[in-house]
Parts: C-alpha cells; structure tokens; sequence
C-alpha cells in the first residue's frame, strides 16, 4: 500500500476570497428577504397598516369539557385585536408599491373625524351643550348617510381587490344596529347616522365606528396603472441596483472560470453557475431561493449536508427504479425479438450441422460429467452405502417373491433361509459392481470417452431433430413468448419495486465499512497478509 502524505488544511476562513464570498451571500440573503417582503406586501399590508391582528371568535357545535372547564366558543384576546408594536412604520412601503389613499373613502373618514372633534368637546367639557351645534351635526350626518350609500352602491374596494372587507363592515353594522344580518346594509348605514339613534350614547357609538369599522375602510387604497398597463411598482428600480451588482459579479466569475480551465468556452463557464442567473433576471424572484440556499452553504452559515444525502437518495432510489425497469425489460424484449427471428431454428440448424465454435478444444459436457461422478463415487456413495444396499435387497426380494420357480425351490427341505442370504449377496455385489463402473468412469479411458462423445452427440442431434419439426418448433417459441410476457407482468414490477432504501443504506454502510478499513491500513505501517 502506497502511503500518501495527507496535506495540512490552513485556516482560510478570513481569506480575501473567504470574505468576498461571505458578503455576496449576506447580500443575496437581503436581496431574497426584501424579494419576499415585496411579494407579500400587498397580501399582508393590513397588518403593516395597523400593527395587529384579529383572531376571529370560534364557536363550537356542541360545549368542549376539559376537565371541569366547559365552553362553547373561544376567542384569544376576548373581543380585542392582538396589537404588534414596531409595525406600522412599515406602510410607509406604500410609496414603492405606487399606492395611495382611495379619494371617496378617504373623504368618508375626514368627515366622521369632523363629527368626532364636535363630539370629543361634550367628553372633554360636560357643560358643552350639543343643541347649539345640532344643524351643523345633521348636515355631517347627511352627508355621511350618502357617502355611506354610495360606498355600498359603488364597492370602492373592488379595485383594491378587498370586497371581501366591504362585506364584513356590512355585517358588522346590521349586527350593531338591527342585531341581525337578514337586513339591508343601507338601512343599517341610514339608522346608525341619525341624531336620535347616536344621541343614545354619542360616545360609546362612535367609539364602535372607530375600533371596528374604521380600521377596515383604512386599508381600502388605489393603486394607479402605469403606461404599461400594469399597477405601478416602483421596487423594479430597487431590484435593478441588486440585479447589476450580481450581473456583474456573475460575468466575472465567468471569465475567471474560463481563464482558470483551458479549454472550456465563455457559455460552459455560464453553466457551471446557472443557478446566479436567477439573481439578476426581473422574472419569477422567488426562485432566488436556489442561489441563496447555495452561497450560504458555500460559506458555511448553514449546513445542507443532510438535505444534500436524502435528496441524493431520493433521485438515485427514483433513477434506479426507472433504469431496473428499463434494462431487464429490454433484455426480454430483444429475447423475444430473437425468438420471433426464427433465431431457435438457426440455434437447431447450427448444432446439427456442426457450426458450434469451440474456444479451448475440449467438451465440457464430458468434462462436467467426469466432475460429477467423481465427486459422487469419492464423497457420495460411501456415505449412502448402507441405504443403497437396502433398497436393491428390496427391489430383488421383490422379484424373487414373484418368480414361480423360486417359490417352488423354497418349498424343498433346507431352503428356508436362501432368499434372505440369496438377497443380501446380490444386492451387495450390484452396488459394488456400480461403485465399480463409476470409479472407472473418473479413470482416463479415451475409449470411453469416445464412447460418451458419441452418445452425447447422439442424443443431441436426436432431439434437435424432433425440435426441429414445424409444429413442435412453432409450438415452442410461442411458449417462450407468452412466457416471458408473463415474466415482464409478474415480476418485473416486483423486482424494480423492492425497498430500495433498504439498498441505499446497505451501501453506505458498505463504503463506511471500506472507509474504516482503508483508514486502519493506513495507520499500519505493514501490509496486511
């Protein structure tokens, strides 16, 4: 065994090299994250808008008994939307998406907040008297019973695509005011904005509007078209600035590919990256993810060995199904081709007339035969003697009993005991004379071999010959056909549906097992015997 000497590995984790790659994969990190936000934005900007999140009331058919508590609906925070701090800063991303304020339902809340500031007066100051400013609260309240009719009418959240949010401020103001959802939304709109229905109690009805219906037609906006017809989207100029840096950065990794090994041209060298060139295209960003996962790992930050061997295991448990099935179907396939050929014909043709190609002059039917015997006559008959004798004693008895001269014989005085010896001498000298013949059998005698030749020879071109009739031959490949068509249905289906898993982990133990010896030879100075 050649010992090699294993090379030092330096620590080049603060190489120049080292740290250029640690920043473009931090950069790809961002690039991604900020791709994510952008495609989620829109999706999610309620929760940037406001900052919290409303978990809806469930109720439940029948009551829940866990242990002695019982209840049939459940709602985590009770009647209160979960607020996030540090979240609402976020929407000012509105500029990059294009969008801004719906005019109509912006209008609507300035006017509830002009009705709000002569209300917030009478909390602040008891002695406000309400009267004196009853004409100028009819006209805002006018004012928002037709706004509120045209927002019902009109459905100025369709084109933000949040009809969705229109329907449930419907229902939220049935419930209020009639208690019931089986109502007309106008109506309910009409009756909440009225002098006697929120002089009942100014503040606790306002207070309604503005924690539960405000919020939702402030997340209505409209989002201009651009020239191109599609909503403005101003994070293709953030994009751009992320996609030149990589173009660039890719272009060099490909001249410095193509300058590192001879011979290989400018579009092999873009292949042996293919996976950057989602970095820089404007189209389907979430795909960046290959890259990122890739260059992250490249450096070290995260570890996809594991990810890595399933996934191998995986495709080479997929392509090894596939290529069994492949293969020994194929190998059928061209049996079958052989035999529909009338190749069996040719195969018969051929061994009578003396066309088999011999490689080492020496006929191995004989020569397996000698083996054979041999092997019976050294190990085999020794061990069955004592059976073997028994079974010809038998056979002779049973002859003799049937013979009538014999009968007769043992009726004479004295010839009691003649077939008892009679057999046993017979059935000892024919085993011995068959141990015999197959003894000489071993010994080389070309006469014999002659002798065997011929019957072998014989016996073959006999049976090639009745093969060879029509019927028998026609009748024989067909067999074979349906046979091995049966073959193809039965079994190679079980065959490529085996645990190859199973496989796979018998394999790497193997090479962990060749690992360890190849480890403890070369720990030993010494060959191994």
């Amino acid at each position: 065994m050649t010992l090699t000497k294993t090379p030092v590995i330096r620590n080049r984790r603060f190489s120049p090299r080292n740290l250029f790659e640690t920043c473009m994969a931090l950069l790809v990190l961002c690039n991604y994250i900020l791709v994510i936000f952008d495609l989620t934005y829109i999706p999610l900007r309620d929760f940037w808008l406001q900052g919290r999140l409303q978990i809806t009331l469930l109720r439940f058919n029948e009551p829940i008994q866990l242990g002695p508590i019982s209840f049939q609906e459940l709602q985590i925070p009770p009647d209160k939307p979960l607020e996030i701090p540090f979240v609402k800063g976020i929407a000012k991303y509105d500029v990059v998406k294009g969008i801004k304020p719906y005019r109509s339902t912006s209008e609507y809340l300035a006017t509830v907040d002009k009705l709000n500031e002569i209300i917030n007066q009478k909390v602040f100051n008891p002695e406000f008297n309400l009267q004196e400013y009853r004409q100028e609260i009819e006209k805002i309240l006018e004012n928002l019973r037709q706004k509120s009719v045209n927002m019902v009418d009109n459905n100025p959240f369709a084109s933000a695509e949040k009809t969705g949010t229109l329907e449930k401020i419907k229902n939220k103001m049935r419930l209020r005011v009639f208690k019931t959802e089986n109502v007309s939304a106008k109506a309910a709109f009409q009756k909440f904005w009225t002098w006697d229905y929120l002089s009942q109690n100014w503040e606790k009805e306002l207070k309604f509007f503005n924690q539960e219906i405000q919020p939702l037609i402030e997340t209505n906006y409209f989002r201009p078209l651009g020239e191109d017809g599609r909503p403005i989207d101003n994070f293709e100029a953030i994009d751009f600035f992320f996609g030149t840096i990589f173009f660039w950065e890719f272009m060099l990794r490909t001249w410095w590919i193509a300058r590192t090994h001879k011979g290989l041209r400018w579009r092999e060298a873009m292949l042996w990256r293919w996976y950057d060139i989602f970095l820089f295209v404007p189209i389907w960003r979430w795909l960046r993810f290959i890259p990122t996962v890739i260059r992250l790992d490249q450096v070290k930050i995260i570890n996809l060995r594991v990810i890595k061997e399933q996934a191998v295991k995986g495709l080479v448990a997929l392509i090894s199904k596939d290529i069994t099935e492949i293969i020994v179907l194929r190998i059928i396939n061209k049996i079958q081709e052989y035999i529909r050929r009338g190749q069996v014909e040719k195969f018969i043709d051929r061994s009578l007339n003396g066309g088999y190609n011999n490689l080492n002059d020496t006929n191995e039917v004989i020569e397996i035969f000698r083996l054979v015997v041999n092997s019976t006559v050294d190990k085999v008959l020794p061990q069955v003697k004592p059976e073997a004798e028994a079974l010809i004693k038998y056979n002779i008895e049973k002859i003799l009993s049937q013979t009538p001269a014999y009968q007769s014989l043992l009726r004479l005085p004295g010839m009691k005991g003649l077939k008892t010896d009679l057999s046993n001498r017979l059935s000892s000298q024919l085993y011995q004379s068959f141990v015999n013949i197959a003894d000489k059998i071993t010994q080389e005698d070309e006469v014999f071999e002659r002798l065997l030749q011929q019957l072998v020879q014989r016996f073959g071109q006999s049976l090639a010959g009745e093969l060879q009739s029509r019927h028998s031959l026609e009748r024989i490949e067909m067999l074979l056909i349906i046979f091995l068509e049966e073959v193809k249905l039965n079994y190679v289906q079980e065959f490529s549906d085996e645990d190859l898993e199973t496989i796979l982990e018998q394999t790497r133990l193997l090479h962990s097992k060749s690992s360890e010896i190849t480890l403890v030879e070369t720990m030993n100075p010494r060959r191994l015997p």
